[in-house]
């Protein structure tokens, strides 16, 4: 763990063959990162790479699909056996895996492609990413209610989060009650942050108003809500924390969100930046300072409940195109 005394971790967000037989380790040695995520864009970068070239060359002209669970599910695997010292010692551990994108609307098929991508990885510290759409919050009970870890993806609202927590609560109690006096299948609710900024700076610049912030504010408010609902088995994820653009340090999303309890996953370059100098956890705003900026931005005619609504519209058309983009090059 980053910060143990706050129970701080740092996530990579990068998986690809030859970083994991390499750095991963070194960073894994150096306590710097005790766990990892992927998603689609990120397979698609790493399948480009020559590492898979020959693997790909000798696939028999699999079908598509079929070969890309052949390389996800076998980096999945090998980073989750990297990081199975860190689940033994209570040290998170986990690497997400996520369901195909284009099952986001289809809540017994991303039932059913979560427990096949499980147990085709068969590992305890893997966690199936499901998009938080009203068919992945089924999903994501029903998944932990058979003890398998979810990360829930693509968080924007507030509303996003309680459902998440409420599909969190249903499944956790529906698996305490079948398997008494057994681990508990872990929950992360992955808050995108980066995007809000991307998306307002201007119109919040062109108003006189503080740029870098409505990511960070919205990201604080969810956080207080997960916080304050007292899951114990699930925690905060702060996720799309890479700064892309000038004005803000590489690092800053990782900095401003180092709070207590939570999670962030970052880019390589992104933990790189992060780690040149020491950083110190930090508390949360004030319930009464994010209500209060919130009101501000309301008063300035920027609609936050349309923006929820773009991003994650966004995000999900994203997510989709970079897996239809892989399956046309496999």
């Amino acid at each position: 763990m980053y910060d143990n005394e706050a129970k701080f971790s740092l996530w990579c967000d990068f998986i690809e063959r030859d970083f994991l037989q390499n750095e991963f380790n070194s960073l894994l040695e150096k306590c710097v990162i005790n766990g990892a995520t992927s998603n689609p864009a990120i397979f698609k970068t790493a399948f480009a790479s020559p590492a898979y070239k020959q693997i790909i060359q000798n696939s028999n002209k699999r079908h598509p699909k079929d070969l890309y669970e052949i390389l996800a599910t076998q980096d999945i695997k090998i980073a989750a056996c990297k990081m199975l010292k860190n689940y033994a010692n209570g040290d998170d551990g986990f690497v997400s895996i996520e369901v195909d994108p284009n099952l986001s609307g289809e809540t017994a098929a991303t039932i059913e492609e979560g427990i096949r991508l499980h147990n085709l990885i068969s590992m305890p510290n893997v966690m199936i990413k499901i998009p938080a759409t009203k068919e992945g919050y089924e999903a994501m009970s029903a998944l932990m209610a058979r003890g398998i870890s979810v990360n829930a993806t693509l968080i924007f609202s507030p509303d996003q989060a309680k459902n998440c927590l409420e599909a969190f609560k249903e499944g956790s109690k529906a698996y305490a009650s079948r398997f008494v006096d057994t681990t508990m299948p872990k929950g992360v609710i992955s808050v995108f942050v980066s995007r809000f900024d991307r998306k307002l700076d201007e119109t919040m610049s062109a108003k006189s108003l503080p740029t870098g912030q409505i990511g960070i504010m919205n990201a604080a408010n969810i956080y207080h809500i997960i916080e304050d609902f007292g899951l114990e088995n699930v925690r905060t994820l702060f996720a799309s924390t890479g700064v892309k653009g000038g004005g803000l340090r590489g690092d800053y999303y990782v900095r401003e969100l180092m709070y207590k309890n939570s999670i962030n996953t970052a880019p390589i370059e992104t933990i790189k930046e992060f780690i040149k100098e020491k950083a110190e956890a930090k508390n949360a705003p004030s319930k009464e300072n994010i209500s209060s900026f919130f009101h501000i931005i309301k008063n300035n005619e920027i609609d936050i409940n349309a923006t929820y609504k773009e991003l994650l519209n966004d995000g999900l058309k994203q997510f989709v195109a970079a897996f239809d983009d892989i399956m046309k090059s496999l």
